[in-house]
């Protein structure tokens, strides 16, 4: 059994780290809260932007015609695989849920016979594919220098994915990051950016006219919804991270006050027990005399 001074200082760190994980929480709450309101308020434009392009898209039913971004290069033998995840970690399992949709995702493909590329987006999730995949990473995008998700961020990956994708690096490119619901729930996504996907019409999708000509239209629009995706990808991101964060140094925290409660419990038993003996040896001792 350990001393009462090995039990007294083991209380001490438990309560330090308490402090830590306390602190952390506070902390991700406060950036939770403009992180959720960034994501909510990109979503009703990504879904209009994907409207006006589904839209437009659908006056090239042959897809002869069409944009390269819109009808892809004519294969799905090379595939891009945009990891997005964060930068520290102490957030529950938002990185490896995102890693192992990732990771599932590149072992099929490769044992279907594809090549598989991978862009990595933050140091996490590079860390936990490096071991298996790190032969298949061509290039990384470190975002620890930046404090908020901004849109020149995603634009500036955005026209990296589009110079590979003009150059034939690659056919297919889908994004694996976390959509946020809630504080206790983060959705890990997979959303195929090239060639882009087009959604079905619904009842309020509406009618438009365009002007100019629809293919001049795509042209300029398609790399724009791809940027879109991929900042609606980041913000989406910034939220479930601060939203896992949250909860797990809120279960930290409490587990650590769990173990407090129980160490001053085994710390008080043994220092009553170590007072009883002294007391026993006294009046032994004295009745020895």
């Amino acid at each position: 059994m350990p001393s009462l001074k090995d039990l007294k200082i083991r209380i001490e760190s438990v309560k330090s780290t308490r402090k830590i994980t306390k602190a952390m929480q506070m902390v991700a709450a406060a950036k939770l809260r403009r992180a959720q309101e960034a994501a909510e308020k990109a979503r009703p434009y990504a879904i209009q932007m994907d409207k006006v392009v589904s839209n437009l898209a659908s006056s090239f039913q042959d897809g002869s015609s069409a944009p390269k971004v819109l009808a892809g290069s004519g294969n799905d033998q090379v595939y891009l695989l945009i990891v997005a995840t964060a930068e520290r970690g102490l957030c529950g399992g938002f990185n490896s849920s995102i890693v192992r949709q990732a990771r599932q995702k590149a072992r099929d493909l490769l044992s279907e016979g594809k090549t598989v590329k991978m862009l990595t987006i933050g140091k996490k999730g590079r860390e936990q594919l490096k071991r298996e995949f790190e032969e298949h990473f061509i290039d990384h995008i470190d975002l620890t220098q930046y404090k908020a998700i901004r849109y020149s961020i995603a634009q500036e990956i955005g026209e990296k994915i589009l110079t590979l994708f003009n150059k034939e690096e690659f056919d297919v490119a889908t994004v694996f990051y976390s959509r946020f619901q809630s504080v206790i729930t983060q959705i890990p996504t997979e959303q195929q950016i090239i060639p882009v996907e087009i959604k079905a019409d619904d009842e309020e999708s509406g009618f438009y006219d365009f002007e100019p000509d629809e293919t001049d239209l795509l042209v300029d629009l398609l790399p724009k919804a791809i940027i879109n995706h991929i900042f609606t990808a980041l913000l989406e991101n910034a939220a479930s991270e601060q939203g896992a964060r949250m909860s797990a140094m809120d279960n930290a925290t409490r587990n650590a006050g769990d173990m407090i409660d129980k160490l001053t419990i085994v710390y008080n038993r043994s220092r009553q027990a170590a007072i009883t003996k002294e007391l026993i040896e006294i009046i032994s001792g004295a009745e020895a005399l």
